[in-house]
C-alpha cells in the first residue's frame, strides 16, 4: 500500500503544476490559479537530508511560493526529525483508508458532482476558518454574503454537497484520483451546521461514488484525532500517518 501511495503523491499534482527536482526532494509549483502544491521525497525512493530541506527552503522563498513539504511517515521515517531541525513544524495528521464493507447508507441530501459549485470553495473557506468538529457561529448569512462573488470553477476532481432543503449547501468535500487510487480531501461544514453528520456524509458518498467508478483504494488524511473519529464512523480505519510541515510560527 504504501508503494501505491507514494505513486498517487507523485502523480496527482503533475497535471496542475510544473515540476522541479532538488537532489532527494521534488517541487510541485502551481501552474495558473490552481492549488499552492509542496515539495515531497522524490519518486522513487527519495531519502532526504538536512541540507536538501534547507535548499528546498530557499528555492520556495526565491519563487514565492508555500514553504510547505508532505510525506508519508512510514516511508519516509528520518524525514520527520530532519524537517524539526530545519526549522519546520510538522502536523502528524492521522492517514486513514476506506474499509468498504462498513460505509453508511446514502444520505439522501448528499450529492456527488463532476462540476465545482462555487459553494464548494466557499463552504470549505468557512469550515477550515474555524477548525475542528465543534460547531461555530459562521453559518448561511455568510456563505451566502460570500457567494455572491464567487463563481464556479472547472476541475478535474469529484465534488460532493450536503444540500439540504431550506438550508441550501451545508457540507462539502472533493475527491481526486491518480490510476485507480483516490483521496478524500477538502471536507467541511460550515460551522454553525458541525454535529449534525454532514462531513462524515459527504465523505462517504465520496468513498461509494470512487469505488463505483473503480477505485480500488480511497484514503484521507485527518487535521487531528477529533476529525478521524467522524471519518472511523463511515468506515475508514487508521493505518499511518501524513506529515505535513510549513515554518514554525
Amino acid at each position: 500500500m504504501w508503494d501505491v501511495l507514494e505513486e498517487f503523491y507523485d502523480s496527482v499534482p503533475r497535471p496542475g503544476s510544473h515540476v522541479e527536482d532538488h537532489g532527494e526532494l521534488v517541487l510541485f509549483v502551481q501552474a495558473g490559479d490552481g492549488y499552492p502544491y509542496y515539495a515531497r521525497p522524490r519518486f522513487p525512493g527519495g531519502r532526504p537530508v538536512l541540507a536538501d530541506v534547507v535548499r528546498m527552503r530557499e528555492r520556495q522563498r526565491e519563487l514565492g511560493v508555500p514553504e510547505a513539504f508532505e510525506w508519508v511517515h512510514e516511508t519516509t521515517p528520518d524525514l520527520l526529525g530532519i524537517a524539526v531541525s530545519a526549522g519546520l513544524e510538522v502536523l502528524r495528521a492521522p492517514l486513514m483508508v476506506l474499509d468498504p464493507e462498513r460505509l453508511p447508507r446514502p444520505h439522501p441530501h448528499v450529492r456527488v458532482l463532476a462540476t465545482r459549485p462555487a459553494e464548494v470553495a466557499v463552504v470549505a473557506e468557512l469550515a477550515f476558518s474555524s477548525p475542528g468538529t465543534a460547531p461555530g457561529q459562521a453559518g448561511v448569512a455568510e456563505r451566502d454574503a460570500a457567494l455572491a462573488g464567487a463563481v464556479p470553477a472547472s476541475t478535474r476532481h469529484r465534488h460532493a454537497v450536503a444540500d439540504l432543503p431550506g438550508e441550501g449547501v451545508l457540507a462539502v468535500g472533493t475527491a481526486q484520483r491518480a490510476g485507480d487510487v483516490v483521496e478524500i480531501a477538502g471536507v467541511g461544514t460550515l460551522p454553525v451546521a458541525r454535529r449534525r453528520g454532514l462531513g462524515g456524509a459527504v465523505t462517504a458518498a465520496l468513498a461509494r461514488d470512487a469505488l463505483e467508478r473503480g477505485a480500488t483504494l480511497v484514503f484521507l488524511s485527518a487535521g487531528s484525532t477529533e476529525i478521524a473519529r467522524v471519518y472511523e464512523r463511515v468506515g475508514f480505519r487508521h493505518a499511518g500517518t501524513a506529515c505535513i510541515a510549513s515554518p514554525a510560527e
